[in-house]
Formats: structure tokens, sequence, C-alpha cells
């Protein structure tokens, strides 16, 4: 259905997904279980990230969850049977929580409640976090006696710092938004009822006056630099500069401006893999 310029895909299925302008929401959408994961649910998750980086109509993606939480992490079920239980959850390498960070597009977490052990993970691997005043945020593993999942011990010293980040490693103990805030884990914290909107109004700011292929480029610099020494980055960015220079997007928010008018940049091409 479509309403007010928005276009809705929405049905009972366990992630939803709603476009509003060229940004796209994606939801997690099991409010009963306050979102914990199941196998197909990653595997959904995955698809629907997937198929909004394809899409040339959308420039930011916003990942949320349905009701009071954002993802209270595996389906209990799934922690029930052990290894066996474990191995059939893990979704193919590419589907992996990091996706997001591997994707051209910006995404934004809207974490709307708590996001707890696996669903911290996922919260942890889009490229901002924006919190409601009543998120907490929970790392769990060593409290349920599991190693820090899916790339956690590499990403989250590096948002946050090492004693830090150990901090909420080893104690699995609950961070208020505020707290979060102040430790750099998220971006921005709004009262409850204005989550999604401002996190959808930020992204749009993205998405209407930002070019896709700087976006694209900026990400996937930050990302990969990290693994770079600072030679061989200044290297990179060097080259980059010179491809950006000479490209059509420059010369379209130079025209934009001396016209006084909004930009219109070319979406991104088509993936070559």
């Amino acid at each position: 259905m479509k309403v007010s310029g928005t276009s809705v895909a929405q049905d009972e299925r366990e992630i939803l997904t709603e476009t509003r302008g060229r940004v796209r929401i994606v939801t997690l959408n099991r409010p009963k279980s306050r979102n914990a994961l199941t196998p197909t649910m990653a595997v959904s998750y995955a698809a629907a990230l997937r198929a909004a980086d394809d899409d040339p109509r959308v420039r930011v993606i916003v990942v949320t969850g349905a009701g009071a939480g954002f993802c209270s992490g595996a389906d209990l079920t799934v922690l029930d049977q052990g290894a066996t239980g474990s191995r059939g959850f893990r979704p193919p390498r590419e589907d992996l929580p990091d996706l997001a960070l591997r994707l051209r597009k910006p995404v934004i977490a809207a974490v709307n409640g708590a996001a707890v052990g696996l669903g911290f993970a996922y919260m942890l691997g889009s490229d901002l976090r924006f919190a409601a005043e009543s998120a907490k945020f929970v790392t769990a593993f060593s409290r349920l006696g599991l190693a820090a999942e899916y790339g956690v011990s590499w990403l989250l010293p590096r948002l946050i710092g090492v004693q830090p980040a150990l901090d909420l490693l080893l104690s699995g103990r609950a961070v208020s938004a505020g707290e979060a805030l102040s430790m750099g884990l998220v971006h921005r914290v709004v009262p409850d009822e204005e989550l999604l909107a401002t996190t959808v109004a930020y992204a749009a700011d993205l998405a209407d006056n930002c070019a896709p292929s700087s976006l694209a480029t900026i990400k996937h610099q930050v990302y990969g630099d990290l693994d770079r020494t600072r030679a061989d980055a200044l290297s990179d960015t060097l080259a980059r500069m010179d491809e950006a220079f000479a490209g059509p997007a420059l010369r379209e928010a130079m025209t934009a401006r001396a016209e006084k008018r909004a930009p219109a940049f070319d979406p991104l091409p088509p993936r070559r893999d």
C-alpha cells in the first residue's frame, strides 16, 4: 500500500520492510519475544539488507525492532539445544551480523529497547546507532558461558576503546542509553516516541543531500583503514581523491550550489560481484 508518498511492504513474516522516500526501514518483527532471532529470521534479515543495498531507489537503511525491544538475542530454544542448536542457527558467513558493514549504503540502527547478546552484535554491526532513552545494551556472553560472538571482540574495542570493551564483555552487565552515549557506543539518545522519526530524518538528510558514491567510498575507507597502515591508507586516499575530483558527483554538487538547488546525484551502479 502507499501512504503520502510512502510505500510499505508488510506481512506477518519475521522481517518487515518499509520505504520512506530514499530510506529503507528494516524491522525485526517478533515483538512477543522482544525480537529474539531465529535461523530463518537471520537469513531474511540479511536478504532484506542486500535487497536495500541493490535497490537504486534506496540510499540509506534504518534497522529497528518491533514493539518494546530491539533484539533480545538468539531465540531461547536455540540456546537450550547447546552446540547442536548453535550449529543449526549459524547463518552463512556472508550473512553474519557484520554484513551491514560490508554494504555500500549507510546502515543506521534505531535501538528502541534492549539489545542483548546476538542482538547486541547485530546492533553493533551498523554504521551509526541512535537509541531510545529506555534502551539498554547487554553483551551477556560471559553470563551464558559463551565466547564474544560474531566479531564483537574485534569491533567493540575499535569503537569505544579496549578497557570499556573489556568491561562490557567481561561483566555482561546492562548499560543504559545514557552510559552508552557517554562511552561512544551510540551516536544519539532521544525520547522513545521520537526515536524512529529522528533516525529516519537523519537518514533522509544523508539520502537527499549526500552523494551515494561518496557515502559508499567513505564507508569503505573507514572500515578498510582499520586494517591498513597509515602510509597505505594515505596512498589509498590520494587515489580515491583523484577519482572523485574527476567524477560526476563533484560537478553536480558545484552546479547545484551555483544554481541554489538541491543536488541530483546519480544512484550507485549495480554491484559487480
